[in-house]
């Protein structure tokens, strides 16, 4: 399947430029591995002006806080449930995702969130693309490009994912995960926006007190957040911990505070690292973020409602 049958150069490149106006959106998401997932769930359902929100996917995920992708991605389910219970959002759906994670390249991995995007994507016109707006392991998303091709003329996906193009290494959390699904995220000629972890999104950084300020008091779901924040440490003294999930959000509601260029789809070596490839098709790959901005939109967005 080779880029020229799915899209064209010019296409590509306008599905690439920010697209200027409200759009639907899904958001892919392993919300109980960190604390930003939950950040970024809010901050989604609160750009009301900019985004809507159509559904969201559990992502799997394995770390200390999971005894394996299966119920680091059923912790992400029953986490993403709890947030829309705050909110009083049980009209948004909420599918579960991929158990394990690709185990090869052309092997996609069958889940109830695959099959409800591309559903989704295929109501979808190439001039109306669906926003796919992933924070996790790509696996989700790569499943359903593998399973249906004909989706990639009809979204394009919004990834947090590796680190920055001249970092050493791209070993980060949601790539190294799933290096079959990233593989496949970049080589299928699906538009592409990048927000690198390391280097560029890892500004976003905030504090207990800052949290204490301007999110504390603003309802059920801002005491829900800062209380997240604070059970993640037991020492907060002048101490700064990173929200790069809400990156991928700021870049659909301004795209001046997240400054991109386009650049060639890299390749990823087995050992996790960004090859260059000036023959590849583009995507587009953010290089900065306003970090003052974006938290300021943030805690503007969830003050408009108190619970």
């Amino acid at each position: 399947m080779s880029y020229d049958q799915k899209q064209t150069t010019e296409n590509l490149i306008r599905k690439l430029q920010h697209p200027g106006k409200k759009v639907r959106m899904v958001l892919d998401t392993d919300t109980f591995n960190e604390i930003d997932d939950q950040f970024a769930v809010v901050y989604a359902l609160h750009a009301n002006d900019n985004v809507q929100v159509e559904a969201l996917y559990a992502a799997p995920f394995y770390n200390e806080l999971s005894t394996g992708p299966a119920d680091g991605m059923e912790k992400s389910y029953q986490e993403i449930n709890k947030i829309l219970d705050i909110l009083d959002r049980k009209d948004i759906p909420v599918y579960r995702g991929s158990t394990t994670y690709l185990p090869a390249g052309g092997q996609p991995v069958e889940s109830a969130a695959a099959r409800n995007l591309i559903e989704r994507a295929m109501e979808s016109e190439s001039s109306d693309p669906l926003y796919v707006v992933a924070i996790g392991a790509i696996t989700n998303v790569a499943s359903a490009i593998l399973i249906e091709p004909q989706i990639i003329d009809r979204i394009v996906v919004v990834w947090l994912g590796g680190h920055a193009l001249e970092w050493p290494n791209t070993k980060e959390f949601n790539l190294r995960q799933d290096i079959h699904g990233a593989r496949v995220l970049f080589d299928s000629g699906v538009p592409v926006v990048l927000v690198p972890c390391m280097g560029v999104a890892s500004h976003l950084q905030t504090s207990l007190s800052e949290l204490r300020d301007y999110l504390k008091d603003e309802g059920v779901i801002g005491q829900y957040l800062y209380e997240t924040y604070l059970n993640c440490a037991e020492d907060h003294y002048a101490r700064t911990r990173v929200i790069w999930d809400i990156s991928v959000i700021a870049w659909l509601v301004n795209p001046d505070w997240c400054p991109s260029v386009l650049k060639h789809s890299p390749r990823i070596s087995d050992d996790s690292s960004w090859i260059n490839d000036p023959t590849r098709h583009m995507i587009r790959y953010v290089y900065h973020v306003q970090r003052d901005n974006i938290f300021r939109d943030l805690f503007q967005k969830v003050s408009r409602v108190r619970l």
